[in-house]
């Protein structure tokens, strides 16, 4: 409980950079009842499984994405190149950047990292709010910010941190920010773990028995747990 405390204190002070820090969209909270029905009516629930792709970058968007289970990995692709841009978990929204009429196409793939349950809302049903609906609009502004800030931190944790310090913020983030506890279930593999924070697999797993044998995590099977965030935070900071 304590290490618990220590983690969401932590949380606040960096800029962890694998997924939104603020993650609870409460934009439909700012809807009227009628607003409320028009979007049930324009929006369907479809389940995804572990690796399936959820929109694929370059189509059209014709949907807005809200995830009500699961992880997904968002991330741009060049080639047979691919960076991932963040994770998006439950209560996150996808696809806000295409809103623009000018811009009406995914800039990203996302795929399921786990099985996964979204709504797709239709993307006019969300314009037409946007126009009727002011605090709404502040409210999807305000998501849109927070992704940008979500994008510079994670940039500059790749390109200014060595391998240590690149897997301690993921760690953190993981755990402050998506799972919101000090122990968690991580389904992800540790390929995936490594594609996450930008490292090969051989360091990832290097990294982690270090961290093990310093006493900052402990991991039992997929359970990983954080023994010493602010171990992980000095980590972070010295890179």
């Amino acid at each position: 409980m304590q290490n618990s405390k220590v983690l969401s204190n932590i949380v606040e002070r960096i800029k962890t950079s694998c997924t939104v820090s603020n993650i609870s969209c409460s934009c439909f909270d700012h809807l009227t009842e009628e607003q409320k029905e028009l979007v049930e009516r324009n929006q369907v629930m479809v389940e995804y499984k572990k690796g399936e792709v959820i929109v694929k970058q370059g189509t059209f968007t014709s949907h807005i994405l809200y995830i009500c289970e699961g992880l997904v990995k968002v991330f741009y692709e060049e080639g047979d190149q691919s960076l991932i841009l963040r994770i998006a978990s439950p209560k996150s929204l996808i696809g806000l950047t295409s809103l623009p009429t000018n811009q009406n196409i995914f800039q990203y793939t996302a795929s399921a990292y786990v099985n996964t349950t979204v709504k797709l809302i239709d993307i006019n049903i969300i314009r037409k709010l946007i126009l009727e609906n002011g605090r709404f609009a502040t409210a999807i502004i305000d998501v849109l910010s927070e992704v940008a800030m979500q994008k510079n931190g994670r940039f500059f944790c790749l390109n200014h941190r060595q391998a240590f310090g690149k897997l301690a913020d993921i760690i953190l983030c993981l755990a402050g920010n998506i799972f919101k506890t000090d122990k968690f279930e991580l389904l992800l593999s540790r390929k995936e773990l490594a594609e996450l924070s930008g490292m090969s697999t051989e360091s990832v797993i290097r990294t982690l028995k270090s961290f093990q044998d310093d006493g900052l995590i402990r991991i039992n099977g997929k359970t990983f747990e954080v023994i010493d965030p602010e171990g992980l935070m000095k980590i972070c900071h010295l890179g």
